[in-house]
């Protein structure tokens, strides 16, 4: 049988009680097999209510125990039918949008899911970017009179973005909202998201400079003076910077607030990095493999209570 379903009638047939989801999220936990978190055993019987029950020493435990869907009140068969929805849309789904889908009871609901789900999308140990990487700077959010490129607002955000160069075209990238433009700031950004050795191609924002002694290669690209545009001296993080303002704005209608922010970057990373995915449903199975690998996420520590926009 594939690891993954592959049509939207694979994933109905596969998962058609809570049992099937229960016996496939057990082995996405244990691909090796079982072990006991007591006595390290590796034989168990399955007991109702997802629950596992060790031979040896008798101790329970819960298949979702450990992962984002510890503590939840929803079904495991419909975690799994928001996984695939929120997988099988190309571009994604607002809170609204998955609420409607799965007809959940409220838009809180809906919201805490996608967000327990953004949070898996973040591979734990993922490797970091490498080869040439162009880096820079850029802020989302709505138009606020007053200041200059960087100047932040209530309602905008600086976010790093780093992007490989594969040839003429684009390989994986990596975005985080930063506080503000400082060589420490944009130094620390590179180095937790760039292996050293890599040649950093940016403009000629002098906060850059001190990234030789990090261990870089860097290559400055100064706009004034050289008859050129930003967007063609750094062509492939102006490319990502104007599809995450599309998205944000076309799926989210822009109301996504700053605090929540790194949350949709995560996301829009997760998408973007496998845009040449040929099936959905590996994603599905990428996502729900992730998933198991992360902590529980209690809607308390998602942030604070949102609010439904119109």
């Amino acid at each position: 049988m594939s690891q993954y379903p592959r049509t939207l009638q694979e994933f109905e047939e596969r998962f058609r009680t809570e049992e099937a989801c229960a016996a496939y999220l057990t082995s996405l936990r244990w691909p090796e097999g079982f072990r006991c978190r007591r006595c390290d055993h590796g034989q168990a019987w399955n007991a109702a209510g997802g629950r596992l029950i060790c031979r040896r020493c008798r101790a329970p435990v819960r298949v979702t125990a450990g992962t984002i869907f510890q503590d939840s009140h929803m079904p495991l068969r419909t975690w799994f039918r928001a996984i695939w929805w929120v997988t099988n849309q190309k571009t994604g789904m607002n809170a609204l949008g998955l609420q409607r889908a799965l007809g959940l009871g409220s838009y809180e609901t809906a919201w805490a899911c996608l967000h327990k789900l953004r949070r898996a999308m973040v591979r734990p140990g993922r490797e970091r970017l490498s080869g040439r990487v162009e880096v820079d700077e850029i802020i989302v959010g709505g138009v606020e009179p007053g200041g200059g490129r960087r100047h932040l607002g209530s309602n905008k955000a600086l976010v790093g973005v780093a992007a490989e160069a594969r040839g003429r075209g684009m390989g994986r990238i990596r975005l985080r909202r930063i506080p503000d433009a400082t060589a420490e700031t944009l130094e620390r950004f590179v180095a937790e998201r760039v292996e050293p050795g890599s040649l950093i191609v940016t403009d000629g924002l002098w906060s850059y400079s001190g990234l030789v002694d990090r261990g870089y290669r860097h290559q400055a690209r100064v706009v004034s003076g050289s008859g050129r545009t930003a967007t063609s001296l750094l062509p492939r993080v102006h490319r990502v910077a104007a599809l995450l303002k599309r998205w944000l704005l076309g799926v989210h209608q822009g109301g996504v607030a700053r605090r929540h922010l790194d949350a949709y970057l995560d996301e829009f990373t997760f998408r973007f990095n496998r845009r040449t995915s040929r099936y959905r449903g590996k994603l599905f199975f990428r996502l729900l493999e992730q998933a198991a690998q992360i902590g529980p996420a209690p809607y308390r520590s998602l942030v604070i209570r949102p609010r439904r926009r119109a």
